[in-house]
């Protein structure tokens, strides 16, 4: 038997098996329609960050990415549930320290999990979190995007991925901050770039769910819905999964899209193409939506318009330039990360 290539066809195989009604969004709504949506996600040491990296910091991360998955439904977070698997010697006060300290201000309560020994010197760490709906929202879906609908990013993207490929160059997250690689420290490397290495390295440690702007767009009436989904695998690939639950497609335009400052010079340093680090890096951790035309989010959240839903099902990316119509657009293929891929 061969095995799957993707984990979106190992998911397009699991949704066609008796009992996973449920399977499809970043978190589950239970039972049914609610009313907590449950997500779960786990944090490895080699896989999800570097052996050696800072219980504390680990801590934090497991939190952001788990409320990353919450805030595409809409969800406030409530409960957690933490399975840790750690070698003798372990920082177990360190990283609980850690980790309650963000569930505090995330309004999460701690309610129970596993504790085990890693077979080896790795240690992972899984978290089940529960949210509920907010009073007067709704629940928000990665199947609610229409065509003629406003395509937005919730935030910069590609910076994470860039800081990914610092901290595998040599980059190390210490307490007096970020501590670059040596030949990055020389004074021929700039100030600019060497501050936006640094930023690009906390991006990638430190996510930022995006939990009021998901308040925000649960707060939007039924009528003026639209799609939502968690950019944690690269825009590419989560757009085509974003437009697959819609059915619908989506043109996303290439000079739109939201980079950081010294994002490209940053890019040119590490050898990498800015628009395939933002498209399909991964790790960003923003919200990205579609809203009815006119409707724009708050300007205190920082969102941006990228593009257009629409009815062809096909993903496209309209180069700089390009027209209006469909000249100078390409397919966009689902590039991101995949834990499955080979």
């Amino acid at each position: 038997m061969q095995p799957f290539s993707s984990e979106d066809r190992l998911l397009a195989w699991l949704r066609g098996r008796p009992g996973t009604s449920l399977v499809g969004d970043d978190a589950a709504l239970v039972p049914g329609r609610g009313p907590f949506a449950v997500t779960v996600d786990s944090q490895i040491s080699g896989v999800h960050f570097p052996a050696g990296l800072d219980a504390a910091l680990v801590a934090r991360r497991l939190l952001a990415v788990n409320l990353s998955d919450l805030a595409a439904m809409g969800a406030a977070p409530a409960y957690g549930f933490l399975a840790l698997a750690t070698p003798p010697g372990f920082a177990l006060r360190r990283f609980f320290t850690a980790f309650l300290a963000a569930c505090g201000r995330r309004g999460v309560e701690l309610a129970g999990g596993d504790l085990a020994r890693s077979g080896g010197a790795g240690w992972s760490a899984t978290l089940t979190l529960l949210g509920t709906r907010r009073p007067r929202s709704r629940w928000l879906r990665r199947g609610a995007a229409r065509p003629g609908q406003a395509l937005w990013l919730g935030g910069t993207v590609g910076e994470s991925a860039a800081g990914r490929l610092l901290l595998a160059a040599g980059a190390r997250a210490t307490a007096r901050g970020v501590e670059l690689p040596r030949a990055w420290r020389a004074a021929r490397a700039g100030a600019a770039i060497a501050a936006a290495a640094r930023r690009a390295v906390r991006r990638h440690l430190a996510p930022d769910p995006q939990l009021e702007l998901s308040a925000w767009l649960a707060r939007r009436p039924a009528a003026r819905a639209g799609g939502a989904i968690d950019v944690s695998d690269g825009v590419a690939r989560d757009l085509h999964r974003l437009c697959r639950e819609s059915g619908a497609g989506a043109v996303i335009e290439a000079p739109a899209l939201p980079l950081a400052p010294g994002f490209g010079e940053l890019c040119a340093r590490l050898r990498q193409q800015p628009e395939r680090l933002a498209l399909g890096g991964g790790e960003d951790y923003v919200l990205l939506f579609s809203l009815p035309a006119g409707d724009e989010p708050p300007r205190t959240l920082g969102c941006r318009r990228v593009g257009e839903i629409t009815a062809t099902r096909r993903v496209r990316l309209r180069q700089a330039g390009a027209g209006r119509r469909d000249g100078g657009t390409v397919d966009l293929p689902p590039i991101g990360w995949d834990h499955l891929e080979r």
